[in-house]
């Protein structure tokens, strides 16, 4: 579960129509699994892709619920990054987030992140599963 470099702000959705970019799209790209869903909109402009995070209080009412399942999409993303296309993602929670511990959805993440690249026309290898395989 490591992570390279810093999460820095141009890697990130920072405001509304950031988002509404994503959302506003007639059919998305999506991954979906019992515990998150990510929203993708392929070819952003910018040449590397961006994350937006959207875990409410539906998720979980208690923030440290909240923040942790940020935390770890933002480590999925920073350990992804380097294997996606230049795309724009927002993650989703679903209250099945909240109870499920770290490492289920380390590879709830690991699924999505796999599943948006091949529906974005990207291989299926990423960093971290080549440097398994080595």
């Amino acid at each position: 579960m490591t992570a390279t470099g810093p999460f820095r702000r141009r890697q990130r959705l920072l405001d509304g129509t950031d988002f509404r970019r994503v959302f506003q799209q007639s059919d998305p790209p999506r991954s979906s699994d019992a515990y998150l869903t990510l929203l993708a909109r392929p070819d952003n402009g910018l040449g590397w892709p961006r994350i937006g995070l959207a875990i409410g209080r539906k998720v979980t009412l208690r923030a440290v619920g909240r923040n942790r399942i940020k935390r770890l999409a933002r480590e999925s993303f920073r350990a992804e990054q380097a294997a996606l296309p230049p795309l724009d993602v927002v993650v989703l929670a679903r209250p099945a987030a909240a109870a499920a511990d770290n490492a289920t959805l380390w590879a709830s993440l690991a699924r999505n992140w796999k599943r948006l690249r091949q529906r974005c026309g990207q291989s299926s290898s990423s960093p971290s599963e080549s440097t398994a395989t080595s």
